[in-house]
């Protein structure tokens, strides 16, 4: 199906184009640029995307005559969509300042434009903003709904509001995702062509990646959340070709990280393929099955992606990293710089 893209001219503050290698074995640090990538990964080497599209994931609207933001964290199995309720305002207040919503309980009706509606079904125990909602417009009408009404998530760390267009992946396909997979956001196809030219793998999933972050403290502890994923036979068979003749499975993001260990532990150590949903999360002294080296964002220590990001870092070199983001300047955020994480 293929949806209209939001024409909005924005400004975007782009990365410097910067990338920091760690090498976790050897304990070195390199100061590169993400043009060197093809030149850090080795014949044989897989690189796993996710090929997720992001939404226009941010939906205002008003219930019992109160303005409130939805943004959805992901859709589930039965056809009903999490999602996280805001109270008045916009992008250009930061999440955490957002005053609450009004309190909504299962059987309250948001309306969230011309032909769109929502029903709460139940509120999470972690957050009362937190809700399980389903979507009153008839299916074969709610993809033109949401495209039309919805926005992407925005940051306010920006000047203006950003088009969709210019949050998605160079490869994006599905519209899985809240937020954009931006580990991908660098990967141009020219770059992408070089790596394949050298002798590398390039696979890919598609994983639901969610909301980053809330304002609500107790549920962004809890990030990221239960989510989908869905793994071709083909990047299987591409996972067990580069670990046969000595490859290295080289995850881009977090979201790939999650699909492929959650899917391993899944079917008890083997990597299948198929659906399923995963609430694996990772941090210090976990032990991947599946992934040798990570492509990710700049990530601050108190970030649930950092946790991840020291699963493949001893501990004392996760604090040199930091210590060397911060006196190097390196930008964070979805358009930020990168990190590579590779022996």
């Amino acid at each position: 199906m293929k949806h209209a893209v939001q024409e909005i001219a924005a400004p975007v503050v782009e990365a410097t184009g910067r990338l920091l290698h760690l090498d976790p074995r050897r304990g070195t640090l390199a100061d590169t640029r993400i043009d060197a990538l093809p030149e850090l990964l080795r014949p044989g080497d897989l690189l796993v995307v996710n090929d997720a599209a992001t939404l226009p994931a941010s939906l205002h609207g008003v219930v019992g005559g109160e303005p409130v933001e939805l943004r959805l964290a992901g859709e589930e199995t039965d056809g009903t969509w999490r999602a996280v309720a805001f109270g008045a305002g916009d992008w250009r207040t930061p999440t955490e300042s957002r005053p609450p919503p009004p309190t909504l309980a299962p059987g309250d009706v948001l309306h969230l434009g011309p032909g769109l509606r929502a029903r709460v079904v139940d509120r999470s125990e972690v957050s009362e903003r937190l809700l399980r909602i389903r979507f009153e417009t008839p299916r074969e009408r709610l993809w033109a709904a949401l495209y039309q009404h919805g926005r992407p998530v925005q940051y306010a760390y920006e000047s203006a509001p950003l088009p969709l267009a210019r949050v998605q992946t160079p490869y994006a396909a599905r519209p899985w995702a809240s937020e954009m997979p931006s580990a991908g956001r660098p990967l141009r196809l020219e770059l992408l062509a070089r790596i394949r030219a050298r002798g590398v793998g390039i696979a890919s999933l598609t994983h639901a990646a969610g909301l980053s972050s809330t304002g609500d403290p107790a549920l962004d502890v809890a990030l990221p959340l239960p989510e989908r994923y869905e793994i071709p036979a083909s990047t299987v068979a591409a996972v067990a070709l580069a670990r046969r003749s000595g490859g290295r499975v080289v995850a881009v993001g977090t979201t790939v990280v999650r699909a492929l260990e959650g899917a391993a532990r899944s079917g008890g150590g083997d990597l299948r393929p198929g659906s399923g949903v995963t609430d694996l999360r990772i941090g210090q002294g976990f032990e991947p099955r599946v992934v040798n080296g990570l492509l990710s964002g700049i990530h601050a220590r108190e970030s649930s992606h950092f946790e991840l990001l020291s699963a493949f870092l001893p501990g004392a070199f996760a604090l040199l990293y930091t210590l060397h983001v911060i006196t190097g300047g390196y930008r964070g955020h979805e358009f930020g710089d990168s990190t590579l994480v590779l022996g």
